[in-house]
């Protein structure tokens, strides 16, 4: 009587074993998100990279910093 206890228990335990990530997975997905976590904190310690910097706007064929073709200057292919 004994044995047909544990062999449920055992089953159990198998399926319970088989619904838990392996730990190595819970291990690396631990360490990403505390890398992710640690970068986070370091880049808003930073501030932002260039403060004085903003978008062209809405549009982009005649806002400032549109970089067209205009500001290439002469670089035509060598004629000279």
């Amino acid at each position: 009587m004994d044995e047909s206890r544990q062999s449920s228990w055992t089953g159990a335990g198998a399926a319970l074993r088989k619904a838990v990530p392996p730990p190595a997975l819970c291990g690396f997905l631990l360490l990403l998100a505390l890398i992710f976590t640690v970068s986070y904190v370091v880049g808003a310690g930073a501030g932002p990279v260039a403060p004085g910097m903003h978008g062209s706007g809405t549009s982009r064929d005649g806002g400032d910093g549109g970089g067209g073709v205009d500001d290439m200057g002469d670089m035509q292919g060598g004629h000279g």
